[in-house]
């Protein structure tokens, strides 16, 4: 049985984490601070450390410190309400420190208590991601997290319903990562295929089946079995071959073209359309019993501007998979991270990614920053939240906190005060809104203010 320290000063947070870490199995102790912490690692050995960034006598990193003083092998999760900062604050740690933001879930629990699973996780990279392909922590998305972790337990149908470029695809990945079936997950887009050589691809065909058909071929429904299958763009398969989909997905059997031998299949299809139900509706691209069919659960996918809070995190990690494959070192300026979370982006998460691959291009080779001072949008992604007739996002709402990069020589109380005063900015100075971003307690947050206060004015700014 593994013994963990639960150091934190929210008291309600405290004791929602210990009764889950308790039900997990888990001898569990806690403290509210940095001195409590000490003294219960003066008398004990502790297998794991769930370690709050902001404390009311100092910050985490400072309690680090000191059990790497002690030579201590116990493993680390350090919990932060501020999402943005958590890729930054992994360039001063190292493979003994893993990462939850608030609200933590009993899943998070469990996958950071398995020490070989949460080194791994640390050494590869430094974000966590859902279902081992989903990236954000923003309400928009745990709603989707929850929504794909409960059909996962059924073996219904789902319709992805969402803009361009909002992660559709990534979206049915998850939904069969999550479903842990043996079959593989096999994707095919019904408005990239030929009208005439639909039926070949959905169903399969015998050798000799028509002009070209030199072999027998398999088609998705049979490559998928036992797994999922992914019917991106549905909408756009013409509508006299629907009656044929619908048939399969009825009788759960097919027939290849040529062939006259039924073959039975087992695979959930999850579909994709960037259609609205409306216009579904109204141009008939899709028969109703095939809808409802596709539809057992339909998921409508949020479009990034509904959920700005995870932008600084994708852009990070998307400088980070750069970075990754060209063996370099950039990192965001606060400056381009201010203009990313700025941006209405109407091409979503493919834009996102674009737009830091041209900064990633453009950037000066002598240098380890990204600077992005003007974000160049596809007419075509215009053109569709034109049609879509959503506004664009204001400019620094008090959702969206700037990220703080932490830079080579920075203290730890540096890095501290920035984040502060950058959440507070954001907000308009509502220090009891900062401190439920921060992840800390009111009284936590007065505390550091007093204390900077007093300080010079040199150090303040």
């Amino acid at each position: 049985m593994k013994t963990v320290l639960l150091v934190d000063d929210d008291h309600e947070f405290t004791t929602i984490a210990a009764r889950i870490i308790e039900f997990i199995g888990c001898d569990v102790y806690t403290a509210g601070s940095i001195g409590e912490a000490k003294q219960w690692l003066a008398d004990m050995r502790f297998d794991h450390l769930f370690l709050d960034f902001m404390l009311p006598d100092g910050s985490g990193l400072h309690l680090i410190d000191h059990i790497r003083s002690l030579k201590l092998t116990a493993q680390i999760t350090l919990i932060t309400g501020h999402p943005s900062v958590k890729a930054a604050l992994a360039s001063m740690c190292d493979e003994q420190i893993n990462y939850l933001t608030k609200p933590i879930e009993a899943d998070d629990v469990k996958r950071v208590l398995n020490t070989k699973t949460a080194t791994h996780h640390a050494q590869s990279d430094p974000f966590e991601r859902h279902f081992g392909c989903l990236i954000g922590h923003s309400p928009a998305m745990k709603k989707l997290v929850t929504m794909i972790e409960r059909v996962a337990k059924t073996n219904a149908n789902v319709l992805l319903m969402g803009e361009s470029g909002s992660g559709k695809e990534v979206v049915a990945q998850a939904i069969h990562n999550a479903s842990q079936c043996s079959g593989e997950q096999v994707s095919v887009n019904c408005g990239a295929i030929a009208k005439d050589l639909i039926g070949s691809e959905l169903f399969g065909h015998e050798k000799g089946a028509f002009t070209g058909a030199i072999n027998q071929k398999k088609g998705v429904f049979e490559l998928a079995q036992n797994g999922t299958l992914f019917l991106d763009e549905v909408t756009e398969m013409p509508i006299e071959m629907q009656p044929n989909l619908l048939r399969a997905l009825e009788t759960q059997t097919i027939t290849r073209v040529g062939g006259a031998k039924p073959i039975e299949v087992n695979c959930r299809v999850v579909s994709a359309t960037n259609r609205t139900l409306a216009e579904i509706a109204q141009k008939n691209v899709l028969r109703e019993d095939i809808y409802f069919r596709l539809a057992v659960f339909p998921i409508e996918i949020p479009p990034l501007r509904a959920r700005p809070q995870d932008i600084p995190l994708l852009s990070e990690f998307f400088v980070h998979q750069l970075n990754d494959e060209y063996k370099t070192q950039y990192q965001l300026t606060e400056q381009a991270h201010t203009v990313l979370s700025a941006h209405s982006w109407p091409g979503n998460i493919r834009e996102l990614k674009h737009c830091i691959h041209r900064a990633f291009i453009m950037a000066d080779p002598d240098t380890t920053t990204l600077t992005i001072d003007e974000i160049v949008s596809s007419p075509f992604a215009s053109a569709q939240a034109s049609d879509n007739q959503v506004p664009p996002r204001a400019p620094a709402t008090s959702a969206t906190t700037p990220s703080a990069p932490v830079k080579v020589g920075e203290t730890i109380e540096e890095v501290e005060r920035k984040l502060i005063y950058q959440t507070l900015e954001s907000v308009d100075g509502n220090k009891t809104l900062a401190a439920k971003m921060l992840g800390i307690s009111t009284k936590t947050l007065y505390n550091r203010l007093n204390a900077y206060e007093q300080s010079t004015p040199e150090e303040t700014k």
